[in-house]
C-alpha cells in the first residue's frame, strides 16, 4: 500500500471517539446513574457545540461545506452504492454526510431533551422523557448504519475506514475518486 494521506485532523479524530465513549455511557446509564448519565449528557452537548464550531473553522476535511451534499447528489450516490458502483471519497462521501447531520440533530434533541426534563420547566414533562428516550433510542439504529456504512465502505474500497478515524491517514486519492 502506497503511503497514507493525512485526512483526519487529531481534533476530528478525538471529537469523534470521545462521542463514542460519551454516547455509550449516556446509553448504558439512562435508567440507573442519574449523575453519570448527567455528566455525560453535558459532554455530549459539549462536543456537538465543538463539531458545529469545528464544522465552520476546522480543516479542510472537517468542514460541513466541503462533504455536506443537496439531497438529489446523496439519493444518486445511495443508488450507485446499491449496485455497488459508488466512486470513494477521500473524506465524507454523501451518505456519510447525511449520516452526520441527521447524528448531530439527534444527539442535539437528545440532549435538549434530557437537559429540559432534568431541569423541569415544564409542570407536566414526562412528553419530554419520552422524546428524549426516542432519539436515544433511535441514536442505537443511526449508530447501527453508520457502523454498517463505515464496514460496507472500508470492504468496497479496500481501507480500513475505522483505522483512518484513529490514524487520520487514507490512501492518496486514485484518478476516479473524489477529494
Amino acid at each position: 500500500m502506497s503511503e497514507g494521506m493525512k485526512v483526519w485532523d487529531p481534533m476530528l479524530r478525538v471529537f469523534h471517539w470521545l462521542l463514542v465513549i460519551a454516547f455509550t455511557v449516556s446509553w448504558l446509564t439512562g435508567d440507573e446513574w442519574d449523575e453519570v448519565h448527567e455528566i455525560s449528557g453535558y459532554v455530549i452537548a459539549g462536543l456537538l457545540t465543538f463539531r458545529l464550531l469545528w464544522g465552520l473553522i476546522g480543516p479542510r476535511y472537517a468542514r460541513f461545506a466541503q462533504f455536506i451534499a443537496r439531497p438529489s447528489s446523496t439519493l444518486a450516490y445511495l443508488k450507485d452504492m446499491s449496485r455497488g458502483e459508488e466512486k470513494r471519497y477521500l473524506g465524507h462521501n454523501p451518505a456519510g454526510a447525511a449520516m452526520i447531520v441527521v447524528l448531530i440533530l439527534s444527539l442535539a434533541i437528545a440532549c435538549l431533551s434530557g437537559w429540559l426534563y432534568h431541569i423541569g420547566w415544564f409542570a407536566n414533562d414526562e412528553w419530554l422523557e419520552e422524546v428524549h428516550e426516542f432519539f436515544a433510542n433511535g441514536l442505537l439504529v443511526l449508530v447501527a448504519f453508520h457502523v454498517g456504512g463505515v464496514i460496507i465502505a472500508s470492504l468496497r474500497h479496500g481501507e480500513n475506514l475505522a483505522r483512518a478515524m484513529v490514524t487520520g491517514q487514507k490512501r492518496p486519492p486514485e484518478s476516479d475518486d473524489i477529494a
